[in-house]
């Protein structure tokens, strides 16, 4: 049953391939917009343990674009809405909800368990946290992020490319603000980053190492940039 579930999957990565997901450990950074598209494609993939950290709870605006969660799902917390869906959706993933708001105290070993981190998140401050703490543990951390019909995708690989925090101003940060975004665009960089995650695991394709993917939705444009490091970057 298992295989047959797969088997689509398979013929492109290969049974080793497949092999790779079902070891793999992916926390999911966020469980907003792009979180919940990035935690699902995952579960398609069968990867085998997702851990979700967020410290939200779901809201009507959110329900736009968060296609993990329902209008009963109101005031609810996300990690464990989204943990069960997923659960229903595919129970060969082990998927541990994690409630929590990420910060310097705590990141280190909240990150410590994963092999890959991928970003859902909604802020730079936090994503500059996580940027660091996977360099340091030699953790890949892929980066994604929409704005209206713009978006992006970075894979920072400690010992292969840039940080992320290479490519940013040296100070982000400010007041959170209400994000443009809407669905088809959110779920084409959450697929995007996923897509890539999978050419990072498997070996099948070429992972964009050391570019930045740029999809300007208004155009459908995609654009790659290649990005250098910074001498002085504190990561």
């Amino acid at each position: 049953m298992a295989y047959e579930r797969y088997s689509r999957h398979v013929l492109v990565v290969g049974a080793e391939g497949q092999k790779k997901l079902r070891e793999l450990t992916v926390l999911v950074a966020g469980v907003g917009g792009l979180g919940c598209f990035e935690a699902y494609l995952l579960a398609c993939l069968g990867v085998g343990k997702l851990v979700l950290v967020d410290d939200d709870t779901i809201s009507l605006s959110d329900l736009n674009r968060q296609v993990l969660y329902t209008p009963s799902d109101i005031g609810q917390p996300k990690v464990e809405v989204a943990a069960r869906r997923l659960k229903e959706f595919n129970p060969d993933v082990d998927v541990k909800p994690v409630k929590l708001r990420l910060s310097r105290e705590n990141i280190l070993k909240v990150l410590d368990e994963a092999d890959i981190v991928i970003d859902g998140l909604d802020n730079w401050e936090t994503r500059m946290l996580v940027d660091e703490a996977a360099y340091r543990l030699g953790i890949p951390y892929i980066h994604a992020g929409v704005q209206s019909l713009y978006g992006q995708v970075y894979l920072a690989i400690p010992g292969k490319t840039p940080c992320l925090r290479c490519i940013m101003p040296e100070r982000v940060g400010g007041q959170r603000a209400v994000i443009p975004a809407i669905a088809p665009m959110v779920s084409l960089v959450a697929s995007i980053a996923v897509n890539e995650l999978v050419k990072l695991v498997t070996g099948v394709g070429r992972p964009a190492l050391g570019e930045l993917i740029v999809v300007d939705g208004y155009t459908l444009g995609v654009e790659k940039i290649k990005v250098k490091a910074r001498p002085n970057c504190t990561c």
